[in-house]
């Protein structure tokens, strides 16, 4: 008899683990609280604009070729990828910018003519960021992290030591380059970790790896092309979806899971995996006795930043925009102490503007543009409409001045999106966006467990876990928490 998995969640972890799960041969149904698949990574389409809600980046190119070559498929076969180039732009006042090319050999000429005699550091510091990104995804990130015996290996223990690992992200990249547009230019991956680049160990400079090594890229369609695909190949393995399928309650007796209520109805089951929020799965979902972590530990995880997004449909095509832009003619020290050290709304904020209609015709009437504002923003902030108008006004204002473009009188489609709206669509921790900081701290073992300490068929997926977030980690949280769950059952039937 196959043994019944149960899945809480449909985003890119759930997805993951349930396409390899069912591959394994297990009977696996995934019960999504909205109404379609991707969790944070969902679409939505209004007056003819497609807008990705949450991801927009395609970084770590080759995470996504491994997870469908683990089923004989090709990404090509999936969905069309397209590489961008320029990759991005920078703002850093009116009509001053930098436009980061595709290839090393380009950057590397950019680098040179902003400040001489960069350009062999920075050859030296991606060979080194290559050799953190060989580590730290090709070998890290596949760790459970159950345990500190699991880091006691040789290879292992020489790279964590290797150079200046523990030294952070920051002091590293300016002991290297002086030239405060380049330091932007190579801090900014971070800011997808959840932390400052103060914060952060230097390990992270792998994504400088992924960003100027491995380029950027665009699923044609948008992100939700890649849900779409991952789930076509799940459902292929034999996973059931259910949609509009909020998990109410787990049933637990004698240390196990033993099933889920939905709309009252219990459904048994062998075992169980959330990749929804993990603070909610404990809170809401389980009983006291059967919590892993208490309400005190919550509130000591430092977490990554919420976002306040404005989605905006425009009847005009927009020169001054790339694809991907970012906004630092503002102070970004300060703006990240308004996140991490003294959490408040931001006077002047960093912005990121997503204008996909670039690349993708299809995301856009014919003439009109797609955009999509992020401002990083503290967790656990109250938000309001005013609140959230008056940054929509500011930001529309930033973006008119540094672009010289007029977007205000054009606007045909508007809808912003803040913390209320992340805990209401996702139950999200704090209204949190991107789960936890990947400080030192918060790194590896010193992250929530993958496996619950109560109920030893009850499991972990997903941002809040391990390795941490991002679209990459969270198909690679997945995977690894499906090969801890296929080992627990075959260790169970013997």
């Amino acid at each position: 008899m196959h043994k019944n998995i149960r899945i809480i969640g449909a985003g890119f972890s759930g997805i993951s683990a349930a396409a390899m799960l069912a591959r394994a041969g297990y009977q696996v149904e995934v019960y999504e609280k909205n109404d379609r698949p991707g969790g944070r990574a969902r679409n939505f389409n209004e007056a003819g604009f497609t807008f990705d809600m949450g991801p927009t980046w395609y970084w770590l190119p080759d995470v996504f070729e491994e997870f469908f070559e683990k089923f004989n498929r090709k990404v090509n076969e999936m969905y069309h990828l397209v590489r961008l180039d320029p990759s991005y732009r920078v703002y850093f006042g009116p009509g001053d910018f930098i436009d980061v090319p595709a290839g090393m050999d380009a950057i590397y000429q950019l680098f040179e003519e902003w400040e001489p005699g960069s350009s062999v550091r920075l050859k030296k510091f991606m060979e080194d960021a290559r050799y953190k990104y060989q580590l730290g995804m090709k070998k890290l990130v596949y760790k459970p992290s159950l345990s500190y015996f699991e880091f006691f290996e040789p290879w292992l223990l020489r790279g964590i030591f290797h150079g200046d690992f523990l030294r952070s992200v920051s002091s590293v990249v300016r002991k290297n380059f002086r030239n405060m547009r380049l330091v932007r230019i190579l801090e900014f991956p971070v800011i997808f970790l959840g932390s400052t680049p103060w914060k952060t160990p230097s390990l992270y400079t792998l994504m400088n790896y992924a960003d100027m090594g491995m380029g950027t890229w665009y699923p044609m369609g948008g992100m939700f092309s890649v849900v779409e695909s991952m789930v076509c190949l799940a459902e292929e393995q034999g996973v059931v979806f259910h949609y509009n399928a909020e998990v109410e309650h787990i049933h637990t007796h004698n240390g196990l899971a033993r099933g889920i209520s939905l709309n009252g109805q219990m459904m048994e089951a062998d075992l169980i995996l959330s990749t929804g929020d993990y603070h909610h799965t404990e809170s809401a979902l389980l009983e006291e006795k059967d919590r892993s972590y208490s309400e005190k530990y919550w509130k000591k995880r430092k977490m990554a930043p919420s976002a306040l997004l404005f989605y905006i449909g425009l009847n005009k095509r927009i020169n001054g925009l790339l694809h991907h832009n970012l906004f630092f003619d503002e102070d970004f020290d300060r703006h990240a102490e308004e996140i991490y050290k003294t959490p408040k709304w931001p006077e002047k904020p960093a912005i990121y503007v997503s204008c996909s209609s670039k690349t993708d015709s299809g995301v856009a009437p014919s003439g009109f543009e797609n955009l999509i504002v992020l401002i990083p923003v503290a967790p656990g902030l109250t938000d309001s409409e005013e609140i959230k108008k008056r940054y929509f006004e500011m930001s529309i204002d930033r973006i008119e001045k540094l672009t010289g473009e007029s977007l205000r009188q054009h606007i045909v489609y508007k809808r912003m999106y803040a913390h209320s709206d992340f805990s209401v669509d996702y139950h999200a921790f704090q209204g949190n966006a991107y789960g936890l900081a990947n400080t030192l701290d918060q790194t590896a073992i010193f992250r929530p467990s993958l496996r619950s300490r109560k109920l030893k068929n009850l499991f972990y997926a997903g941002q809040l876990t391990v390795p941490g977030p991002g679209v990459p980690p969270a198909i690679i949280s997945g995977y690894v928490a499906s090969r801890q769950i296929d080992a627990y059952l075959k260790s169970t039937s013997v």
